[in-house]
């Protein structure tokens, strides 16, 4: 398992989006790919590895950033 660190980002990112977008919660694509994309890679660049744990902790990230639609 050594995907380089733009394919792990790539991937992470993925599957960030695909949970929001299927969930319902994107609002602005461009902002949200950014924001995704950048936490991601501070992420990465800190060390994590993890794939699975990048895109939760983008989530969680992005959720509570952006309000709960009602």
């Amino acid at each position: 398992m050594s995907e380089s660190l733009p394919i792990l980002i790539e991937n992470a990112v993925q599957i960030a989006w695909e949970f929001l977008e299927g969930s319902g919660e994107i609002v602005d694509g461009y902002e949200t790919s950014q924001f995704l994309v950048n936490t991601i890679r501070r992420m990465v660049l800190a060390g994590e590895r993890r794939k699975i744990m990048l895109a939760n902790r983008a989530i969680e990230a992005y959720r509570k950033r952006t309000p709960q639609a009602a």
